[in-house]
Formats: structure tokens, sequence, C-alpha cells
């Protein structure tokens, strides 16, 4: 009998090497990957209660070595508070300094800068953040 494996070929995407996680990163990085838009550790705490009893400290920890390793990353609202998403989803944003609402950027214009650093400096990038902070339409019209 033939040994098949898999030929490299056939991998459209190679899934990155992760090193196995501990229980608690694994489900705060299983959820942070399924959301749409960056949550505070609060919510994730709520959200993480529903599957299991975890402690809002413990999710605190997992966040800020999630954060160390280059697997989450964080930005603050407007009021300062920290919204964390994976960094596979890179989303930048256009943010109202009145209402605190954020528009997402449809694309990311700093890949590039990004990439050419990477090659250029001995740091190794994790993740980047990008947010113009200004007034909304509605509430500019609003301040008239």
């Amino acid at each position: 009998m033939k040994n098949e494996s898999p030929s490299p070929q056939n991998h459209l995407h190679p899934i990155p090497y992760r090193p196995r996680l501990p229980r608690s990163q694994q489900l705060v990085l299983d959820v942070l990957s399924r959301q749409t838009q960056p949550i505070s550790a609060q919510v994730l705490h709520r959200v993480l209660q529903q599957q299991q009893a975890i402690g809002l400290a413990t999710v605190y920890r997992a966040l800020e070595t999630l954060k160390l390793r280059g697997l989450v990353q964080s930005r603050a609202s407007v009021n300062g508070e920290s919204l964390y998403s994976s960094v596979e989803q890179d989303q930048h944003y256009l943010t109202c300094l009145q209402c605190g609402q954020s528009f997402p950027l449809d694309y990311c214009p700093v890949h590039e800068l990004k990439a050419h650093l990477q090659y250029s400096v001995p740091f190794r990038i994790y993740y980047h953040t990008l947010e113009f902070f200004g007034l909304c339409e509605p509430c500019t019209q609003s301040t008239r």
C-alpha cells in the first residue's frame, strides 16, 4: 500500500504553525476570531461565561499574554476602554470624538510600510493600528 501524504500543492493557504495554547488563551482567541468588531474584556468575559466558568482576571491575563505573542491586538475607544480583536482582523477606523462611533476603513493603507519595516529594521512586528479622529457627518451638522 502506498503511503499517501498530502502534497504541498493541495494546500492553497498553509495554516501557520501555532504552538498549543493553554485552554483559557485558546478560548479567548476562539471567541475573538468569531467577532466582527473589537470587543472589551468585559464583553468577552460575558461571552466566555456562557461557555464555562472563567474569571475576569483570567480573561485579562489571557489577553495580555496573547498580545505579547502577537495573536491579539487592542485599540482604545474614545472613552479609553481597551477593545480587543484577533490580529487576523486587520481593521482600521475613523472615530467620531463626539458620539464615539467608529467607521471601519475598507482597506489598510499601511501594509506596504509594514512590509518594508519588517525587513529593514531588527524588530518583529505583530500588528499595527491606524485610527483617525474627528467628527462624523451627523455630529458635524449638529455643531453648526
